[in-house]
């Protein structure tokens, strides 16, 4: 059988838009869906209160399971490693609609690399963001300044919930910082500044 998988984690991302992609997916490539699986839960929330379990109870050996992004399988990537191992080990096939090259149903051994560098250098983007914010915060506090989030840097990041996939795939593919702002602020109707986008990643990017 064939399931599609659809989650986001805030309210508002669209389910609709990865339901278009996958849709759009089995079209081109004649892959008949015989069942979608749309959670609308945040990412910060446990597998089981994400309902990965009723996932993995779903499917069977020798199933696939389409969806648009890897991150959309966890909230960090050893549980979404771990996750891809447990899938494997049953040979079902997985086919991100966005990062084809990490697909399994081609060539196995390539993507398990890509996963693995994919997983290393995300994983440590993230901590290396989270490390930073606590060393400014230390120099803040070591200062004697008022701390506290920057006047109107909650709701311009909020602007940013859309994005929150695309920043962090920039990021954990080296992209400074810089240059995601440039990115992102191409894509808004209105431009954030850098201490939004800072605000941003050290509220989300954990």
């Amino acid at each position: 059988m064939v399931f599609g998988y659809i989650r986001v984690s805030t309210e508002q991302q669209s389910l609709q838009n990865q339901k278009h992609k996958i849709l759009e997916y089995a079209q081109q490539h004649k892959i008949l869906i015989d069942e979608l699986i749309e959670l609308e839960i945040s990412s910060k929330k446990s597998q089981k209160e994400r309902k990965i379990d009723i996932l993995l109870d779903k499917l069977k050996d020798g199933d696939t399971l389409i969806c648009t992004e890897l991150s959309r399988l966890g909230r960090n990537m050893l549980e979404i490693l771990n996750l891809v191992e447990k899938f494997n080990q049953h040979k079902i096939k997985l086919v991100f609609t966005n990062q084809p090259e990490l697909s399994t149903n081609q060539n196995e051994a390539l993507s398990a690399l890509l996963l693995a560098i994919y997983g290393y250098f995300a994983q440590t983007e993230r901590e290396i963001i989270s490390e930073r914010t606590k060393q400014g915060l230390s120099a803040a506090r070591a200062m004697g300044k008022v701390l506290g989030r920057p006047k109107g840097s909650k709701n311009k990041s909020r602007i940013l919930d859309p994005h929150k996939d695309e920043i962090t795939r920039l990021l954990s593919i080296g992209v400074s910082q810089s240059s995601v702002l440039k990115i992102i602020n191409a894509k808004l109707d209105k431009s954030i500044s850098m201490t939004a986008l800072r605000y941003f990643l050290s509220k989300e990017l954990k």
